[in-house]
């Protein structure tokens, strides 16, 4: 049985609709799917964005960390070489001005002698030569005098030698200097420097420049001690001669100088 044209098209319209409601349907999958992808691109893209992002800030705080360190470096540095200056002036002129001090122990007749027998006898001790030559300034001449024929008997009892001591009266010492000896042995080939100036230097060299917030009491090898002006003598423990045996030493006195407590110098990178 045939269908009638209003049933034909009813039943296209009916497939219509149905084909129609598929692709709408087709449709909106395709755009969910779509809005899905997007989604993800979109989240993937802007986590990596957010990561570049954060990587080039850590870089930056980085960089400008690294740039404080370097820059508190460079301060701590200039504070440091600042200090280190301003020790160093301190300590020349505390060394400056012991040297103008040294003066008023050679002034002192009584206590320079004392002084001028010990590095003598002390410089034989070192030398333990036969033959010695003693130079000191031409104004000492009595007094290193006296103090060679004190030394040389309390030499012969200590090492139980023989020794020769003469004073070089040709080519004395520069007046200019403080006071004090030096001893060669027979061909000039070694000598002991015991000058004044030279024990400060010693004293200098001992004490590592000086202790900033200490008093500095400084002890010279086989010497007595001088602290706050007063004299003190003190017993060298001996000396081993060439032969083996060691050789006690009687007391022997010396003169060191204790130099003044320097001021405490501080900086900081501000002030640099």
């Amino acid at each position: 049985m045939a269908l009638s044209d209003a049933d034909v098209q009813k039943q296209i319209k009916h497939m219509m609709a149905f084909i129609e409601q598929e692709a709408n349907e087709k449709a909106e999958e395709i755009d969910a799917k779509a809005e899905e992808e997007f989604n993800i691109e979109k989240g993937r893209l802007v986590q990596t964005q957010r990561l570049k992002i954060m990587e080039y800030y850590e870089k930056k705080e980085k960089q400008i960390e690294q740039q404080k360190k370097i820059q508190m470096s460079n301060l701590m540095n200039q504070a440091r070489l600042k200090v280190l200056r301003a020790r160093d002036d301190l300590i020349t002129d505390l060394l400056n001005e012991a040297k103008q001090r040294l003066s008023k122990v050679v002034k002192d007749t009584t206590r320079y002698q004392v002084l001028l027998d010990g590095l003598v006898l002390q410089g034989l001790y070192q030398l333990l030569e036969p033959r010695v030559i003693v130079r000191c300034r031409k104004q000492d001449f009595p007094l290193v005098k006296a103090a060679v024929q004190k030394a040389i008997p309390v030499y012969k009892i200590a090492t139980k030698r023989d020794a020769d001591v003469h004073i070089d009266q040709e080519a004395y010492l520069p007046e200019e200097i403080a006071g004090g000896v030096e001893i060669y042995n027979g061909d000039r080939k070694i000598k002991v420097s015991n000058t004044l100036e030279s024990r400060l230097d010693l004293i200098a060299q001992q004490a590592g420049l000086i202790q900033p917030g200490n008093l500095a009491k400084f002890q010279l090898s086989m010497c007595g001690q001088l602290v706050g002006g007063e004299t003190h003598t003190q017993g060298l423990t001996g000396l081993r001669v060439p032969n083996g045996s060691f050789v006690h030493f009687p007391q022997v006195t010396c003169v060191l100088f204790v130099l003044p407590t320097p001021r405490q110098v501080t900086s900081s990178p501000n002030s640099a």
